[in-house]
């Protein structure tokens, strides 16, 4: 394995040839609700919610319907449960998703003053609140360093041999030894944005990939 240093000076190469090559494709969920609303906690965290385990074409609809009719944890509660399910319906898992965004609504009002915290810890101790979320709320909701970890993030960074982990979390921390803070927040929507059109999961197209003479194809055993 590479050195620290020669790992991050490579991570940093990456970063500034994916900002070019992703210019033009559509940007994640998280960042176009940042891009339509502004840097707001809470509507970044009720989009992270609606996206779990939900392709971005389908939850950024349907985060767009809700915010219609609700943008804040008091206006959310007065919507009723039946009405918030029939909103984000196309998002899967509707009823648990909404529970939780009514739950967390609710403990943002009564534990944080109807302010959405800013430390993993307390993000993580609201209802349906993981790490990933947490990490994104963090970086696009505060604009404060977080790396967050989705499947394109894990397979991604192991395939360019930047690190070698087999869960999310050893991802995370992994990420944090070598990738210089001001580029936590970026890693995870440059790698999103390449993982959907370029890096994909079977058979990446390694012949028109930007960074390819960077990548060492870790696990890749076709490609295009």
């Amino acid at each position: 394995m590479p050195s620290d240093h020669a790992l991050r000076e490579r991570a940093i190469q990456i970063v500034k040839k994916l900002r070019i090559a992703t210019e033009g494709m559509e940007a994640p969920a998280a960042t176009q609700i940042v891009q339509k609303f502004g840097r707001d906690p809470y509507l970044v965290l009720v989009s992270c919610v609606l996206s779990l385990r939900t392709k971005d074409t389908i939850s950024l609809p349907s985060s767009l319907e809700l915010f219609k009719h609700a943008k804040t944890p008091q206006a959310m509660l007065k919507l009723p449960l039946k009405t918030v399910e029939k909103l984000i319906y196309p998002t899967g898992f509707y009823r648990t998703k909404a529970k939780n965004i009514h739950a967390m609504s609710k403990e943002i009002l009564e534990r944080f003053n109807g302010q959405v915290p800013h430390t993993k810890d307390e993000l993580m101790s609201l209802p349906g609140v993981g790490s990933k979320t947490a990490n994104l709320v963090l970086a696009d909701g505060f604009g404060i360093p977080a790396i967050c970890v989705d499947t394109h993030v894990h397979r991604i960074s192991n395939r360019l041999g930047l690190i070698k982990t087999k869960t999310v979390e050893q991802t995370e921390k992994a990420l944090q030894q070598i990738l210089p803070k001001e580029y936590w927040s970026e890693w995870n929507k440059l790698l999103v944005m390449w993982g959907q059109n370029v890096c994909v999961p079977i058979s990446p197209f390694c012949s028109r990939c930007a960074i390819a003479d960077l990548c060492p194809r870790v696990g890749v055993k076709k490609s295009r």
